[in-house]
């Protein structure tokens, strides 16, 4: 079972950028996938959620209604469009999965990470 995220890069201040997540192992396309983003030194902070069958989501208040999250089980992957990026969004992102159906949003509910991919958002 593994999780490979790609798609960050830099981008000036009120640009966008969109994140996937790939899946492999057909039994991780349904679990609970997750994104959160950390910056060095600091506690890894949850991003958004969404539910096995993509019709539940969670955001993060900080993050709301800038980015969504998707996924499309047929293609086990999971994305995250990030709009009207702001230079606080700057952290490695992180996607991961849980057999759990809640969309929790502490990173110890979470059993399969992936690698991250930096984002750089410049002012």
């Amino acid at each position: 079972v593994q999780l490979q995220a790609s798609g960050g890069g830099l981008v000036q201040a009120g640009g966008s950028l969109r994140l996937s997540c790939i899946g492999s192992g057909r039994t991780l396309s349904m679990y609970t996938k997750v994104w959160f983003r950390q910056l060095p030194g600091k506690e890894r902070e949850f991003v958004a959620a969404i539910s096995g069958h993509g019709r539940s989501t969670h955001y993060a208040d900080s993050v709301k209604g800038r980015f969504t999250i998707s996924r499309d089980n047929a293609e086990n992957t999971v994305w995250l469009q990030m709009n009207s990026l702001k230079p606080e969004d700057t952290a490695v992102y992180y996607c991961a999965a849980s057999r759990e159906f809640s969309l929790s949003s502490s990173p110890y509910d979470y059993d399969y990470w992936g690698l991250g991919t930096l984002v750089t958002v410049s002012s």
